[in-house]
């Protein structure tokens, strides 16, 4: 670096680079005194001034300060910036400080500045980012020109991510539902606003999303979309819209705008034609820098899919089917939050949903809506919970019923009651396999002869990121494949597993959709037996080993073997 040199009384505050063009003898005194009170007067960055006086060209600038301060210099016209990594500088820091990212090596970056002695803004970056910073020297006006191009104003920023192509609307419903509430707040049916809001909800859609989650910070506002399970940041909107989107959401899922202080749920609807609706489910939560959004994406579409299309292996697909045709019974589905219990359940809904068949769901809320299905949201504060649900679904001659989820004794007692006296049962617990769900119940103090004359399946289910049509077949050591669940028979060289690569069409992640791994087991006499004498889980796992019951691992390593996904996803959703 430069020696600093000594500021003489008369002159303004000189900025490292005027100290250092003067001590080069690149400017006279009386240049670097003139230029630099006409940067503090204008408030503008003394290299600004300098390139605009004519004093020196910015190719002379950029030569002088890489052989002054020993950084190298990049000429822009051979940079590819398709490489560049994005998002590692605050757009804002970009815009104020005129610096770009390059290149991420480890724990270095390669960061685009013109002026060297802007030594605040390298320190930010470090702060920031908590990499090293390795200053290249370019010329101020490409960098310029590249940053206004990359990194617009915040207003420009946002109405480029929004466009004009946008055919879609909110449902004039559910518009007019929030007309009182808009009125309240004219403010927040801001135009930019609006059309943002639609651009992402309907490319969080075409990416195939199950959330959608808008999160506020102290310094920046971020957006995330779960894709194939997996939370990934699709945008940084400007932080000054965190209330409008806030109001605009909650407004058209008739929340209530005013009140900030507690979480709230509530429902929208995205037209996407005249014959497409999407419905989301949102849920608000006050966090220290402003309301926290999660929207779930419901698409009544996946439960009409078919049983196919949700990866039940052929013994598996016809063990459940066999027994949801039974005419009483229950049956159980386990598994944790998002791995496709609701649509599970709603696919075997949609195959027993007949004009003869009177079905009714109770649910905290309902997430797909299903036509020819008498469905019923739980209101706790209204007094209407799942227990008084069931007792009323019994007075309405039903013939199938779902429970969203048994969480307590009394709706357990309830749901075995309903299935034991001729109706078809179906409901959800959260357990980590099937046999452990036997047990669930039995703590409840669900009463074994109760559970073994009820429970006809439980079926135990992980949803696994399914590779692309990318992947590409790898070796992995017979040790390795043995130590995850393969039987040594099975590495007979006819197959190999494949890994994940990436291309475009899966982002470069290798993964494209989710495939289900199942567990399917049917209480027989012998697991009934072990039941009514109090048997432990691993008791029941053991008996419905030895009749041919696969773990979800092993349900798991059979989609490696087809190819469908990777030995890492599945030892990544299952454990054993």
């Amino acid at each position: 670096m430069a020696a600093v040199l000594p500021t003489p009384a008369s002159s303004p505050a000189l900025s490292g680079l005027a100290r250092a063009l003067l001590q080069a003898g690149r400017l006279t005194q009386q240049q670097v005194e003139t230029l630099s009170k006409k940067a503090g007067t204008e408030k503008t960055p003394f290299i600004d001034v300098l390139l605009q006086s004519g004093s020196m060209d910015g190719r002379s600038l950029a030569t002088f300060c890489s052989e002054t301060f020993g950084y190298p210099m990049l000429d822009f016209s051979s940079f590819n910036f398709s490489f560049a990594p994005e998002k590692i500088i605050d757009p804002k820091l970009m815009q104020s400080q005129h610096v770009m990212a390059l290149a991420k090596r480890g724990n270095k970056v390669s960061v685009a500045i013109s002026d060297p002695t802007n030594t605040q803004a390298l320190d930010q970056i470090k702060f920031q980012t908590e990499l090293t910073v390795e200053p290249v020297i370019v010329e101020h006006a490409a960098l310029l020109q590249l940053i206004e191009k990359l990194g617009q104003s915040a207003e420009q920023n946002l109405n480029e991510l929004i466009g004009d192509d946008l055919d879609v609307d909110f449902s004039d419903t559910e518009m007019a539902a929030g007309a009182a509430a808009e009125t309240a707040a004219p403010d927040i049916d801001d135009a930019p606003v609006v059309k943002f809001l639609q651009k992402i909800l309907t490319d969080a859609i075409n990416a195939g999303a199950s959330d959608l989650h808008f999160e506020p910070f102290e310094k920046y506002y971020r957006i995330r979309f779960r894709v194939d399970g997996v939370l990934r940041e699709v945008a940084q909107p400007p932080l000054a819209i965190k209330e409008k989107l806030a109001s605009r959401i909650k407004v058209i899922s008739k929340l209530d705008i005013s009140e900030k202080r507690v979480p709230q749920d509530g429902r929208m609807k995205l037209v996407m034609s005249k014959t497409k609706s999407i419905d989301f489910r949102v849920s608000t939560l006050p966090t220290l820098f402003g309301e926290k959004i999660v929207m779930r994406i419901l698409d009544a579409t996946q439960a009409t899919l078919g049983i196919d299309a949700l990866g039940y292996d052929p013994d598996q697909k016809e063990l459940l089917l066999n027994a949801i045709e039974r005419p009483y019974g229950m049956v159980l589905v386990t598994g944790p939050t998002g791995s496709g219990k609701t649509v599970s359940l709603y696919t075997c809904l949609n195959i027993l949903n007949k004009p003869g068949i009177n079905i009714s769901t109770a649910e905290d809320p309902a997430e797909i809506n299903l036509p020819g299905v008498n469905q019923v949201n739980v209101n706790d504060r209204a007094g209407l919970t799942f227990p008084i649900a069931l007792k009323a679904f019994l007075r309405q001659d039903p013939d199938i019923i779902m429970v969203g989820e048994i969480r307590d004794l009394e709706t357990a007692d309830i749901a075995i009651k309903a299935a034991q006296t001729g109706h078809m049962v179906f409901s959800t617990l959260h357990t980590n396999d099937a046999p452990a769900t036997l047990t669930r119940l039995m703590n409840m103090g669900v009463q074994p002869f109760n559970i073994a004359s009820a429970v006809i399946l439980i079926t135990a289910q992980r949803l696994a990121r399914r590779l692309c049509t990318c992947k590409q077949t790898t070796v992995i050591p017979d040790e390795t494949l043995i130590e995850a669940g393969f039987k040594q028979e099975e590495l007979d060289g006819t197959w190999l597993p494949y890994q994940a690569v990436g291309c475009e069409r899966c982002n470069g992640s290798g993964y494209k959709g989710r495939v289900g791994i199942y567990q399917i087991m049917p209480i027989t006499e012998n697991i009934e037996r072990i039941i009514l004498a109090h048997g432990t889980a691993l008791e029941i796992e053991a008996q419905a080993q030895a009749e041919g019951v696969k773990t979800l691992r092993q349900s798991g390593l059979v989609k490696v073997k087809m190819g469908l996904t990777s030995l890492d996803e599945v030892l990544g959703c299952t454990n054993e």
